[in-house]
């Protein structure tokens, strides 16, 4: 089975997307999710200037001589443009190759491991009251994992608080700058997690993202302030850079600690796991080299008792969220999906076979990864330039956002 054409698909259905679509010669497509938060142009260059040229005239069926023709061949190897180029390949082959068998993509992954895919929503709220009420609404909703995020007195925004139905950071051309204190925020927080705590109980699941915000031993700080309230993790605590780092973190507190969102390759991961300095890695599909590589992150985590916690927010579109259920509901070694739910007039462009249901997603039983990009809906939504963020100390000096 040949390819023989491979078009890059660029729509703003609420948010900019960026889609390959692959054809082959028999007439079964594959779609991969190519979108890279606030440099989408940049993947669509990349593919369509560099990759699709070489795709056209390939087996189809070998994809992992297709990654590493695309890895090696490169020479400039890694890089999230890169890296969420190749990934949007490698996810389009596994569509057409579950199409092809007649089975959808997890069946080829060995099958299921569960019988669904156990997801955590988004609560926030510019106060501890109304984050109160977020979270008693996603309880209500099914949801038995919560990711709790809080505005901090004097500080006019914080990441992950958002006065809209929809969490959307990157909201203008030109990004935005907000102004952080590290001293208000960890005197704060944990008062704000020990009061859901007390009002929701022990059963819920409790998450919070620190956002790369804090130096090694501020997180071991906040870690062993957090312990008394048992969150099941606290997330990219400090920039993974310097990944010593989390050897402090980790000899002074017992908080589970997940990262990895913006990590492209197992390289990027593979001493952080091997000794044990985190509990979950979450790498994303759409960023971490597609289905075949992101596989190999799973398993060296399996050996290390680290679990998955894959990056699920709305910057990754609905052809991601349905490639990452399909190793989800396979991987042994899972732990949590993350699940922002996309925009009616982003589920309209990309239709698909996955749904949630009582604190699950289900990805379905159709026939590759389930779901597809309706070109003709997507052309009505034309690209708008739209940045991340950045963020400031009081001083003026650039911090991590």
């Amino acid at each position: 089975m040949i390819i023989t054409d491979a078009r890059v698909i660029v729509t703003s259905p609420g948010r900019n997307f960026t889609t390959l679509k692959i054809v082959t010669d028999e007439g079964l497509t594959g779609v991969g999710d190519a979108t890279l938060n606030g440099r989408e142009l940049a993947v669509a260059a990349y593919l369509t200037e560099h990759v699709v040229p070489l795709l056209i005239g390939r087996d189809a069926g070998r994809i992992e001589d297709t990654w590493q023709y695309l890895y090696k061949g490169a020479y400039w190897r890694r890089g999230p443009v890169t890296m969420t180029a190749i990934s949007a390949v490698d996810t389009a082959l596994w569509d057409i190759k579950g199409k092809q068998a007649g089975l959808p993509v997890h069946q080829l992954l060995g099958g299921r491991s569960r019988d669904g895919v156990t997801v955590y929503g988004h609560a926030n709220g510019t106060d501890t009251d109304s984050l109160l009420t977020e979270v008693d609404r996603l309880i209500r909703e099914g949801y038995r994992a919560v990711r709790v995020q809080s505005g901090v007195p004097g500080l006019e925004k914080v990441y992950g608080v958002s006065d809209r139905d929809v969490y959307e950071p990157a909201d203008s051309a030109v990004p935005t700058e907000t102004v952080w204190s590290t001293e208000a925020y960890l005197d704060h927080l944990p008062g704000v997690v020990a009061r859901v705590r007390e009002e929701f109980g022990p059963g819920v699941k409790l998450l919070h993202d620190v956002h790369h915000r804090l130096t090694p031993i501020e997180a071991a700080r906040l870690g062993k302030a957090l312990e008394p309230y048992a969150l099941t993790w606290l997330e990219d605590p400090v920039p993974a850079e310097l990944q010593s780092g989390y050897r402090i973190i980790r000899r002074h507190t017992t908080t589970p600690i997940a990262v990895g969102e913006v990590f492209n390759t197992i390289w990027d991961c593979a001493d952080l796991i091997r000794e044990q300095l985190i509990d979950y890695i979450r790498c994303s599909v759409v960023h971490a080299g597609g289905i075949s590589h992101l596989r190999r992150i799973h398993d060296l985590a399996a050996l290390h008792h680290v679990r998955t916690g894959a990056h699920g927010a709305t910057d990754m579109s609905p052809v991601c969220m349905a490639a990452s259920l399909q190793l989800g509901i396979s991987a042994p070694n899972f732990g949590l999906q993350e699940h922002m739910p996309h925009t009616a007039e982003t589920d309209a462009v990309f239709p698909h076979a996955y749904r949630y249901a009582d604190g699950y997603l289900h990805p379905g039983d159709e026939p590759g990864l389930g779901v597809d990009i309706d070109e003709d809906l997507a052309a009505r939504y034309p690209y708008k330039a739209a940045s991340l963020p950045v963020n400031r100390l009081a001083d003026g000096t650039l911090h991590s956002w």
